[in-house]
């Protein structure tokens, strides 16, 4: 394998198995090493975002989820289950405040809701150079579109995120629910 062109972390809610593959398998395509994390739990989310499971050279993060008002949708477990310090319902703002640690890091929030500006505001406070995401409910083939675009962009014509996500923007309609957030720091 000759030398990737980034690194790239594919963090993978409940129930996105298949949409994920087929991102993992473009992005390897176009050149990029991705690194999957399979989210079971809030601990493994937990564990990625506070950089303790990242891999140390990643370049981009995308995490790719389901998501709402609340936040990214997190599988339920039972009581006992859970441990002592885990998030119960789903992983919102407050929940970001407390376990990320994404300094210099581009983050993708690629599902429903993963865009809304207090979620992306704080990862922008926990250090995120770049959040990305949509601010309303982007139909499943949308949302697998706007990645493929955006890396496209950025990888094969060599644009900045800004203009990768500006001419991903473009596709279509549904693109217009993703917004760009930068740190000013």
């Amino acid at each position: 394998m000759s030398k990737p062109v980034m690194n790239v972390a594919l963090v993978v809610g409940p129930d996105c198995d298949l949409d994920s593959q087929a991102i993992r398998n473009t992005l390897e395509y176009f050149g990029a090493r991705v690194f999957t994390y399979w989210i079971g739990r809030p601990s493994d989310f937990m564990d990625v975002l506070s950089g303790n499971d990242l891999y140390p050279d990643t370049d981009m993060i995308v995490l790719n989820f389901h998501g709402d008002e609340d936040g990214f949708i997190m599988p339920e477990l039972g009581e006992d289950v859970y441990e002592a310090d885990e998030p119960r319902g789903n992983f919102g703002p407050d929940d970001v405040r407390t376990f990320v640690r994404l300094d210099g890091k581009i983050v993708i929030g690629n599902g429903c809701m993963l865009g809304a500006p207090t979620l992306a505001q704080a990862f922008l406070d926990r250090g995120c150079k770049t959040y990305i995401g949509p601010d309303d409910y982007p139909d499943g083939n949308a949302a697998l579109m706007y990645v493929y675009r955006f890396f496209y962009e950025v990888i094969q014509n060599k644009k900045s995120v800004n203009e990768a996500h500006q001419i991903a923007k473009t596709m279509d309609e549904e693109m217009l629910m993703y917004q760009i957030y930068e740190n000013s720091d």
